[in-house]
C-alpha cells in the first residue's frame, strides 16, 4: 500500500512537470474532408490563429499538432492524421487575391515521424474537395453558384502557382456530394467532380527538364536506369518496372515491407531530383520529401487489385505504381495522374511506350486499387512539348465539420 506521503510526493512530481505549461486547449474551426483517394483537415485562413495565418514556424507547429506529428509510433493516435501519405494532409483556403480566380489553395503534406511539413507541391486528390469547401465557406461569389447544375470554381494553387478548375455539382443551392460515380480506391460512390489542371507544367522550367523524353540516371550503389523526368502536375521520375525487378502489378505489401527496396527508391528519388534541378545536393532531398515522386510503368496484364477485383489487359492501356512520402501509394496521387496523362501524350516517353507508343489524348492506367482515366493533349512548339490542360474525374465528401483541438501553448 502507498502512504498519504507517497501520494503527495507523486502529485508534487506531476505538478512540477507541468509547471509553466498551459493546461488549456484551443479550438479551431475545421472540416475533415475526403477528396479523391485522400483525406485531410481543411481550414479557412481567417479561422486560424493570427500567428498561423502567415507562413512560418507557428503555422507549421499548429498543423503538425493537428495531424499528430511527429509520431514515433507511426499511428497518429493523438491527432487527425491517418499515418499514411494519403491521410496526413492539411489544406488552407482563402478568397483569392489573384485576378479571375475564386479561391487560393495552399496544401501541406505532413511527415508522419518527423516535425516537417512539405509545401513544395500540390495534392491533386484533395483538389477535388477544394471547390466544395470554398462554396460552403462563402469564398466564392454567390452570383457564380447556380442553385442547380454545375458551379465552376477557379482555383489558384498557391504551392505551384497554377490554375485548377473544379466543376462542382449543385442541387437546391447546396453542394451535391452523393451520387453513383465510382472511383477505384474509394469504398462508396459519390457525386462526380471534374477537375482540370490548366497548363500543368512547372512554371520554373521546361516540362521535360533535361529536354529529353528519356534519360539515363546513374544512381551510385544501385545502378543505371532509363528514366523519363517530367514536371507536370508534380515533378515525377518514371522508370520501367522490369528494370527494377517488378512487373507493374505490385500491391502495397510487396514493396512497403521491403526495407531494401524502399531505400533504393529513395536513392533513385534523390538522384532524380538532382538531375531535374530540383535540388543542388543529394542531402537536400531529405527536406523535400513530397517531391519529386517516383513511379514505375509496365504494359497491361491481367491481375488482381487490392479490392480483389480483376483488371484485364483490355481494361487499361498500361500499369503504373507510384511512391509517395517513401511508400507505395494505395491508389494514385492526383498530381501524379496529371504527370502520367501528360507523359502518355508525349511520344517516346516511358509512359507512352508502355501504353503502346501511339499518339493519344487520353490514357487509362491501372494502379493498386483499380483503374483511372486521364485526358491530356500535348503539342510541340519551338522544339518544346507543352500541355494545355489535363482533366480527370474525382469525388469529394465532408466527413466531419466543427472544431479541432490542440494544446493552447502549441504556437505560444
Amino acid at each position: 500500500m502507498t502512504s498519504v506521503g507517497d501520494d503527495i510526493l507523486a502529485f508534487d512530481v506531476v505538478a512540477n512537470a507541468i509547471t509553466g505549461m498551459s493546461m488549456k486547449q484551443m479550438k479551431i474551426a475545421a472540416t475533415y474532408m475526403r477528396g479523391g483517394t485522400s483525406k485531410g483537415v481543411f481550414f479557412a485562413l481567417n479561422d486560424l490563429p493570427e500567428a498561423a495565418q502567415v507562413p512560418g514556424a507557428a503555422r507549421d507547429a499548429l498543423l503538425l499538432r493537428v495531424i499528430g506529428s511527429p509520431d514515433p509510433y507511426g499511428k497518429h493516435t493523438d491527432g487527425m492524421g491517418g499515418a499514411t501519405s494519403s491521410t496526413s494532409k492539411t489544406v488552407i483556403l482563402a478568397k483569392s487575391g489573384q485576378p479571375e480566380h475564386d479561391v487560393d489553395y495552399l496544401f501541406g503534406q505532413v511527415a508522419i515521424d518527423k516535425p516537417f511539413i512539405d509545401w513544395s507541391g500540390n495534392c491533386g486528390n484533395l483538389t477535388a474537395a477544394v471547390g466544395a469547401f470554398a462554396i460552403t465557406q462563402g469564398l466564392v461569389d454567390p452570383d457564380k453558384i447556380p442553385a442547380n447544375g454545375i458551379a465552376v470554381v477557379r482555383i489558384w494553387q498557391a504551392n505551384i502557382h497554377k490554375t485548377i478548375i473544379a466543376h462542382v455539382p449543385m442541387c437546391d443551392g447546396e453542394v451535391l456530394e452523393l451520387g453513383d460515380f465510382e472511383l477505384d480506391g474509394v469504398t462508396f460512390p459519390a457525386a462526380e467532380v471534374l477537375v482540370e489542371f490548366v497548363d500543368p507544367a512547372d512554371e520554373a522550367g521546361a516540362m521535360l527538364p533535361t529536354g529529353n523524353v528519356v534519360d539515363e540516371l546513374d544512381v551510385p550503389g544501385v545502378g543505371c536506369f532509363t528514366v523519363t523526368l517530367i514536371n507536370a502536375g508534380i515533378p515525377t521520375i518514371f522508370l520501367n518496372a522490369q528494370d527494377l525487378g517488378y512487373d507493374g502489378t505490385e500491391l502495397q505489401e510487396a514493396i512497403n515491407g521491403d526495407v531494401a527496396a524502399l531505400a533504393k527508391f529513395e536513392l533513385i528519388r534523390a538522384y532524380g531530383a538532382l538531375k531535374m534541378g530540383l535540388i543542388q545536393s543529394i542531402d537536400e532531398a531529405k527536406t523535400r520529401q513530397h517531391t519529386p515522386k517516383v513511379a514505375f510503368v509496365a504494359p497491361p496484364q491481367e491481375h488482381s487489385v487490392s479490392s480483389g477485383k480483376t483488371v484485364t489487359i483490355h481494361d487499361v492501356d498500361l500499369l503504373v505504381r507510384a511512391l509517395s512520402m517513401g511508400k507505395l501509394h494505395h491508389a494514385m496521387m492526383g498530381t501524379a495522374a496529371v504527370a502520367i496523362g501528360t507523359a502518355a501524350a508525349i511520344p517516346g516517353t516511358l509512359v507512352n511506350l508502355a501504353a503502346g507508343g501511339q499518339a493519344r489524348t487520353s490514357v487509362r492506367f491501372g494502379h493498386p486499387s483499380g483503374t483511372l482515366k486521364v485526358g491530356a493533349s500535348a503539342t510541340q512548339q519551338a522544339g518544346e512539348w507543352q500541355v494545355e490542360k489535363v482533366s480527370m474525374s474525382r469525388s469529394a465528401r465532408v466527413l466531419m465539420q466543427g472544431w479541432v483541438y490542440i494544446p493552447a501553448d502549441t504556437i505560444a
